[in-house]
């Protein structure tokens, strides 16, 4: 009797054996099979029909129906797969079964209905380009192989037409196009303007806000290849593409692009080993890279297109002005200078953008009397005081509480909020001008595709004159009237513990500086910070990204951190940090550790953010100068790690490429 060799998502590091049907033939590779699994059943997918397997065949049991509604899964999107879990060392049938929409995992599929075919349209007239957007379009040859390319333009140079002439390409060719974003809220406006340039192609978008049936009709249309373009975040990498002829990765800088739980994988790194294996070119465009990107560019890994102008031939970078506030009076963190702006700008009928990353009416409610701050039961974090819904909220694991009308310490009702959020700066504004039409943007005022579209309407439609934002306002958006940017709270990200946070804050910098004066109108943004004299604002002020990343990428290969040096972590957390740093001790002191000396282990500490939702977390980090030898390690440590005895209630698991620390 034939076996089936089946991938269940599970964490764990095997593939499960079940006798196949009678029918069973090597074609069932690629198919999803139901198969009991305990006391129910789970869908599964056929990687291998073998003669036999592991166990006698009277220990197996029988795996059920063979699901026919859907071709094989390509032997692509399985070489796919294997690469992702062997580099981030995650259970393979976790990655194939994270890849597929949740409706085809279900055992009772739901109703499904059909793409929506496009609607015929006049093609749109093209606009010119200019030489740095024809060098680059010429540059990247989609039926030329693999190649991959990264697209440095300034904020507002065109990036986007690129694009567009690029997908135009493929799709001329016969084949289909990938375009990732790192933020579904930039996925609407992209969506809207690729179907405008092709209103005859087949678009569809794959990101976690769709309902689950338009998900998986987006799925199963691309998979079929009846999608021509398909639009996504992460996720989307996976997407199987029987057509596949061009890759495009926007903001390809973005955190976002890396996975934070599951199976925690880089998108942007994942999508160039896909361009790799199809024989396709991948696009990685930003207007401040990854460092990492960066260097594999300057490397020779990668080709370097450059767009260093506008591409609205009428619009300059906006000037950049760094205003010193250590001797400055300022209301609710706003100078004299920053108002004064925005009065102008109200008298000539222009925009205004109040940029301060951190939302919210007040960072912590605090009593000056006893000392007692409004921290989170579960984390280590400050609840932050929402004053709109009077409730006070963690940031980082969703705990809410009621906002006590006295100390829950010593009675005292003089309660006070410390620092500032959007909701107070947007309440201090309406007091300084009640004539101006005020429109906060943040997670709290946003949070469906529905919500973020009207915004997007009333800011173009000019029903704001004055805009206070988060990094949702940072990137991708075009807003013609906005003229000024003014930068609030961006010191804090300077002298960080984070190695990476100098990175971070000046493409967030630049981004949101990006904003102003991509039309005619002249931009200017005004950044205030106590520390004017710190070197990444002399960079920010000439618009200087290569000067930036020289000096970064020098500090980093001083201190050997990467792309000079390849990490992994090892985390764990339990109810008792105790138990979590006797679990990662015992790891360290696996004796296969000392056999890889070029692999090294620093001690065990506590994570940055130590407890979240009641459960405390430590973490070990694993160093190499060498790739393959980290890589070589990596897989003989986990297995040894799976073999340490541990408390019920403490998880692990393996990070590679971290991120966050």
């Amino acid at each position: 009797m034939p076996v089936f060799r089946v991938a269940l998502d599970l964490p764990l590091h095997r593939l499960f054996d079940y006798v196949a049907p009678p029918t069973a033939s090597r074609d069932d590779i690629g198919r999803r099979v139901r198969v009991p699994f305990g006391r129910g059943e789970k869908i599964g997918v056929v990687v291998d029909v073998a003669d036999s397997g592991d166990w006698p065949l009277e220990q197996l049991k029988s795996a059920g129906d063979v699901l026919r509604d859907l071709p094989p899964l390509p032997a692509d999107f399985f070489a796919l797969c294997s690469f992702a879990s062997t580099y981030y060392q995650a259970p393979f049938g976790e990655v194939v079964l994270q890849a597929l929409p949740a409706g085809l995992k279900r055992c009772e599929p739901p109703t499904r209905r059909a793409v929506r075919p496009p609607v015929p349209g006049q093609p749109p007239v093209l606009p010119e380009l200019t030489g740095e957007q024809a060098v680059a379009v010429a540059a990247v040859e989609p039926a030329a192989g693999f190649a991959a390319h990264l697209l440095h333009g300034v904020t507002g140079s065109g990036k986007t037409e690129v694009y567009l002439r690029l997908v135009e390409r493929a799709l001329a060719a016969g084949r289909q196009a990938l375009l990732l974003v790192p933020e579904i809220n930039l996925t609407p406006q992209l969506e809207e303007r690729v179907r405008a340039r092709f209103p005859q192609r087949t678009v569809v978008a794959l990101h976690s806000e769709l309902a689950e049936a338009a998900r998986e009709r987006n799925w199963r249309a691309a998979f079929a290849g009846d999608a021509d373009i398909v639009l996504g975040t992460r996720l989307a990498i996976f997407t199987p593409l029987p057509r596949l002829g061009l890759i495009v990765i926007d903001e390809e800088h973005d955190a976002s692009f890396k996975q934070q739980d599951g199976m925690r994988y880089s998108a942007r790194d994942v999508a160039v080993v896909r361009a790799r294996q199809a024989g396709v070119p991948v696009l990685l465009g930003s207007a401040t890279p990854s460092l990492e990107t960066w260097a594999n560019a300057h490397g020779g890994r990668y080709g370097l297109l450059t767009l260093q102008e506008r591409a609205n031939r009428q619009a300059t970078l906006p000037q950049i002005r760094i205003l010193d506030t250590r001797r400055l009076p300022l209301q609710e963190g706003v100078s004299k200078v920053l108002v004064e702006g925005i009065r102008q700008r109200l008298e000539r009928g222009e925009q205004s953008l109040v940029f301060l990353n951190r939302r919210g009416y007040a960072p912590v409610l605090a009593c000056p009397s006893c000392g007692w701050v409004s921290r989170c039961q579960r984390c280590a974090a400050n609840l932050v005081l929402h004053l709109a819904d009077r409730r006070l909220r963690c940031h980082h694991c969703g705990f809410e509480h009621r906002v006590p009308k006295a100390c829950p310490t010593c009675g005292n009702q003089d309660i006070h909020p410390y620092g500032r959020g959007t909701q107070r700066v947007e309440e201090w504004l309406q007091g300084e001008f009640p004539e101006a039409r005020i429109l906060r943007v943040d997670r709290d005022s946003v949070k469906s595709r529905k919500q973020w579209e009207t915004m997007l309407e009333r800011i173009h439609g000019g029903e704001a004159e004055i805009l206070v934002g988060t990094q949702m306002l940072a990137k991708g958006h075009d807003f013609p009237k906005l003229t000024l940017v003014g930068v609030l709270g961006a010191d804090s990200a300077l002298y960080s513990a984070d190695w990476r946070a100098p990175e971070r804050l000046f493409a967030q910098l630049m981004q949101v500086a990006g904003r102003a004066g991509r039309a005619e109108l002249k931009g200017e943004v005004v950044i205030q910070t106590q520390y004017p004299e710190h070197p990444l604002f002399a960079s920010l002020v000439a618009h200087d990204y290569a000067g930036f990343a020289a000096g970064q990428l020098k500090e980093r290969e001083q201190a050997g951190f990467p792309p000079y040096a390849f990490q992994a972590v090892l985390r764990a957390e339990a109810p008792q940090m105790a138990d979590a740093i006797a679990f990662l001790k015992a790891a360290a002191a696996l004796p296969l550790v000392a056999a890889h000396e070029q692999v090294m282990l620093y001690d065990p500490v506590p994570m940055r953010m130590a407890r979240l939702a009641s459960l405390e977390r430590g973490q070990l980090l694993a160093e190499s100068m060498s790739r393959p030898a980290l890589q070589a390690f990596l897989p003989l440590w986990r297995e040894a790690i799976e073999g340490i005895k541990a408390p019920a209630k403490l998880r692990w698991h393996l990070e590679v490429d971290p991120l966050e620390f």
